[in-house]
């Protein structure tokens, strides 16, 4: 059975060009894994392919207080370098599927847009690998019973020896943040978007291989539980969102998943600085000894304590500055009031009105006003005889002609 890209075409793109590759991308990988897999079946290559496949680097200890005296523990070594990439390819195959046959189906349904879809597709993926790892780390943790004995996260250090699953537990999980970089070639991410995954994914893996190399892997683990119990909880929120239209499960959705965001910054926090500032100063094994693992030295211990704490900072940060930005978005825009303006009156207007007062005024007291005399220029003429005063004013005339 073949795995359809996410994109499909009617004509089929020329071999090991860049849409071939895409679009058979998880036949591609599942091939190659499969070599490894014949590969147990050929004695000569047995060998080698189970080094690929099969968790090594273990140890055998005596512990008489439980039933079975002899425990396969493991280490981690050179090794587990084959390992990782072995399920990394196995990750990107589980991510095809659960892209073809599960989320592309129901997005198909919702008509989303080309955001919210991209968006959709990043929530489902997380989802289903957050509550994987919840399940299996928090089967762990019980096992080991790390809950009810919070001292053992410190006591004993350095804990080198481990169980299986509790290796393999580490293994998934690079495995899984190591596929995330090919992934967004795969999944033609947007050059917008590929900043943001690419941080994210560098973080997972920088933490869980820190804890995993520097025998940190009990407090590891159960800060790795808190954080993905949060996100899993957002994701779960987003993807309500998206299916819900009258958005009433959303808001109780993201209600939910911002408080336990919150409680996780802060048991984190608790956490590390109960392991580190406290629980490991106190310890008798003190000192750098690479080849036993112990890492517990005051610069190491500093470290660990900031990089954890400042994550948590960085989180809590991002999520009160986005929870300002909804509310700024939410809020109702409040318009200023405009007052009437009043219209000029222009000055002419103003003028006759002010003279038609003073007339009437004056009319009132004294009657009438008299008729202005004429000019000066036609008492002259009217002084003149009648002759004179038709040659005066032919010549005025004549003269306002030439003006």
């Amino acid at each position: 059975m073949a795995f359809k890209g996410r994109k499909s075409s009617t004509k089929n793109p020329p071999f090991f060009s860049h849409e071939f590759v895409i679009q058979n991308h998880a036949d591609i990988v599942s091939c190659v894994a499969m070599i490894f897999v014949v590969g147990l079946m050929v004695q000569v290559t047995s060998p080698l392919a189970y080094m690929f496949i099969a968790v090594h680097h273990n140890v055998t200890s005596e512990q008489p207080s439980q039933a079975v005296p002899d425990v396969t523990r493991y280490t981690y070594g050179y090794k587990d370098l084959c390992a990782v990439f072995f399920y990394f390819l196995i990750c990107i195959v589980m991510h095809a599927i659960i892209q073809e046959y599960v989320l592309d189906k129901i997005s198909r349904k919702l008509h989303l847009s080309k955001v919210k879809h991209s968006k959709f597709n990043e929530s489902g993926q997380l989802l289903v690998f957050y509550i994987m790892s919840v399940l299996w780390g928090g089967d762990a943790i019980l096992k080991e019973n790390l809950v009810l004995n919070i001292s053992s996260l410190w006591e004993g250090y350095p804990h080198t020896e481990m169980t299986f699953m509790f290796k393999f537990f580490f293994i998934i999980q690079m495995s899984y943040w190591l596929h995330c970089y090919p992934e967004l070639y795969f999944q033609r991410t947007k050059r917008e978007e590929m900043a943001a995954r690419v941080r994210y994914a560098t973080v997972g893996l920088v933490y869980v291989a820190a804890g995993y190399l520097l025998n940190f892997n009990r407090v590891a683990i159960c800060l790795l539980v808190i954080h993905y119990l949060s996100e899993a909880l957002f994701h779960v929120a987003r993807l309500i969102d998206f299916v819900d239209k009258e958005e009433k499960g959303s808001k109780a959705g993201y209600l939910v998943s911002d408080v336990v965001f919150v409680l996780a910054r802060l048991a984190s926090i608790i956490l590390s600085v109960l392991t580190f500032w406290y629980g490991l100063s106190l310890s008798d094994t003190q000192g750098l000894d690479l080849p036993s693992g112990n890492f517990n030295i005051p610069a190491v211990r500093l470290f660990a304590l900031a990089a954890v704490s400042l994550l948590q900072a960085y989180l809590m940060f991002h999520f009160i500055t986005d929870k300002l930005r909804q509310l700024r978005e939410q809020a109702p825009q409040i318009q200023p009031r405009k007052l009437p303006v009043k219209k000029a009156v222009p000055k002419k207007k103003k003028e006759d009105s002010s003279r038609t007062l003073l007339t009437t005024i004056w009319t009132n007291i004294f009657g009438p006003k008299p008729k202005g005399k004429k000019s000066s220029a036609d008492d002259d003429v009217n002084e003149l005889p009648e002759v004179d005063q038709n040659t005066k004013k032919s010549l005025r005339s004549r003269a306002n002609k030439t003006k």
